[in-house]
């Protein structure tokens, strides 16, 4: 009998192991996905999005406006030259992994052949490099690479990458093909794939070398392109390479077909645009409503030799407006952006400027199902906001922010009469010069607005003439790119036209862009200078999502409270794009639908090389 109760014992003790063993299992996969499954399967021949036997050759030509005095993406000094970002693949760095962009957030083996990870313990993720992977100069990239790029990127480079990567406690080289990186808890199950999108810098290149110095000496990656020749502030062209490790991967078939890609920097887009109808570049994606109705009447779109489309898409559209520094005194009192936000006659002016065709953005997420729904929060949204009763405003939980709105006729007189019964309840009292000064503390109630693009003055002047008659004194002030740039990095700026992009899978980078930890470190993209703990507390919950519908809830949440901190006046988005093209050019049956990846995924057109 006892012996039998022994062998009973064992037997459990023996399934319990198997099924712990099953539950915890280690995964060494060639994709990832946030959530779910990635769409496409481990012996996937190519992409979707592309035609694989597109032809090989030409030059495409793309205009960039402004200038560039560096070649160093990945720090705060200098303006890098187009073609040189500095997460994912780019023309000249490779990626551990890459994304493919016709689903939410998947990740794809580039430099590294597998990712590895533990389905129970999420605290720690491996990826090992693939053996075909060389440096342009044709050594082995190696683990030591990857390490040297992560550590180099935390201590030399641009903010960014200290509050993408924060949640890394330590980076390893397991072997010469092999890289871990342990996180500080397992909460986060984004941070496995955001790591995937760290492009790498060859070590034994960079080794004596100034990192941060911003120069324009050509560096050296692992990518498609290496840079063939440059024009300080003015041109840069990049060489496809015959010689490219990867050209045959799956996630790069169909990709790279130009054997040139040339950036030509113009002052400003109105004379890019001429530029395009003298046939100085090959492709414009415009965003001006107005020239996109009437400028495209250029003899070269008339007889055909210019292609004019819109294309629909799914991208999530961001947030792009007027943004308060919060920093400064006059925009401390929520009243007083309120107030602000009644000055702008967006109806009259989507009518005179954009010939109706822009929508009001009323969300930091547009375009996509994870901006606030219509009405009060309800379900899970209603449960998470709850949380934070006394915390945040009460109308969260009673309606969702719309921007004000008019008739569209260009006197919006009750709107400005709520904007001027608002600034006297914060006290602004008008002078004798017609302009509000404090009651208490005597500052006049007068700023200005920066922005790099002179084609926003039509949209600023009818603004600041409708802030005149509440009595407030606002300027607009067109910089060029780099000082616009510089000043918004060091929060020089009353308010900023900016627009604040979004991912269809966010987590991360929502730090960056409203963590309180951000708000005063110069470089990150919390140029309004919130500080909320709501807000802090949202992100990491989000970031920590342990699937795609809480996800969703969670964004709409922190939607909603973002949206009731009135930290800006929304303008307005599309979507589609508008795409004229040289006829040279051809492009896949099927785009994504997140992005027209021209450059990437377009060719020449074989009798037009």
């Amino acid at each position: 009998m006892k012996d039998k109760i022994m062998r009973i014992f064992a037997l459990v003790l023996f399934m319990s192991l198997l099924t712990v063993t099953a539950q915890a299992e280690v995964i060494k996969s060639p994709s990832i996905a946030m959530h779910g499954a990635p769409k496409y399967a481990d012996d996937f021949k190519h992409l979707d999005y592309v035609n694989p036997d597109a032809p090989k050759g030409g030059t495409l030509r793309i205009a960039a406006t402004g200038t560039f005095n560096s070649l160093n993406p990945f720090i705060l000094k200098g303006d890098p030259a187009a073609g040189m970002s500095f997460l994912g693949q780019s023309h000249v760095y490779d990626s551990l992994m890459e994304q493919s962009y016709d689903e939410p957030f998947s990740m794809y083996g580039l430099l590294a052949e597998t990712i590895e990870y533990d389905t129970d313990d999420k605290s720690w993720v491996a990826f090992n490099l693939n053996p075909a992977a060389k440096w342009a100069d044709g050594k082995p990239v190696t683990a030591e690479d990857v390490v040297w790029s992560f550590n180099t990127f935390i201590e030399k480079g641009t903010p960014f990458f200290k509050a993408y990567y924060g949640d890394v406690t330590k980076v390893e080289a397991t072997s010469p093909t092999r890289v871990k990186f342990s996180f500080k808890d397992d909460k986060n199950a984004e941070l496995a794939l955001v790591l995937s999108q760290l492009a790498i810098l060859p070590k034994h290149f960079w080794e004596g070398k100034d990192f941060g110095s911003g120069s324009l000496d050509i560096p050296m990656g692992s990518g498609p392109y290496v840079v063939e020749t440059l024009n300080a502030g003015s041109s840069i062209t990049y060489k496809r390479r015959d010689d490219y490790w990867g050209k045959d991967l799956p996630i790069n078939k169909g990709k790279f077909n130009f054997d040139q890609i040339k950036y030509d920097y113009y002052k400003d887009d109105n004379i890019a645009l001429e530029g395009f109808f003298s046939d100085e570049y090959d492709f414009r994606i415009e965003n001006t409503a107005k020239s996109w109705a009437t400028a495209y009447d250029a003899p070269p779109v008339k007889d055909g030799r210019i292609t004019k489309k819109e294309l629909k898409h799914k991208r999530p559209q961001g947030m792009q407006a007027f943004i308060y520094n919060i920093r400064k005194p006059i925009f401390q009192d929520t009243n007083v952006r309120i107030a602000l936000g009644y000055a702008f006659d967006f109806e009259w002016s989507n009518k005179q400027f954009a010939y109706g065709t822009y929508k009001r953005t009323d969300s930091f997420f547009e375009n996509s199902d994870l901006s606030a729904l219509d009405g009060a929060p309800s379900g899970r949204v209603l449960e998470i906001l709850e949380e934070y009763r006394g915390k945040i405003p009460d109308d969260v939980f009673t309606t969702r922010y719309t921007p004000p709105k008019t008739d569209g006729r260009g006197n919006p007189r009750a709107n400005l009469r709520n904007a001027m019964k608002l600034l006297d309840e914060a006290g602004y009292k008008t002078g004798k010069d017609g302009i509000r000064v404090h009651e208490k503390t005597g500052e006049r109630l007068a700023f200005e607005i920066i922005d790099p693009n002179p084609v926003f003055k039509r949209w600023v002047l009818p603004f600041l003439g409708n802030l005149k008659k509440i009595g407030v004194e606002a300027n607009f002030r067109v910089l060029d790119p780099a000082q616009y740039q510089n000043r918004m990095d060091s929060f020089d700026f009353d308010m900023a036209i900016k627009t604040m992009g979004q991912s269809s899978s966010p987590g991360n980078e929502q730090r960056d862009f409203w963590a309180s930890a951000k708000a005063d470190i110069k470089g990150s993209r919390n140029y309004i200078g919130i500080k909320d703990p709501v807000i802090d507390d949202i992100i990491e919950k989000l970031i920590t999502a342990p699937n795609r519908e809480e996800l969703v809830f969670l964004t709409r949440a922190l939607d909603r409270v973002l949206l009731s901190g009135n930290y800006l006046i929304p303008h307005w988005h599309i979507d589609y794009w508008r795409i004229a093209y040289w006829n040279k050019l051809d492009h896949p049956k099927t785009l994504s639908y997140l992005t027209p990846a021209i450059a990437d995924t377009w060719w020449v057109k074989e009798n037009k090389k």
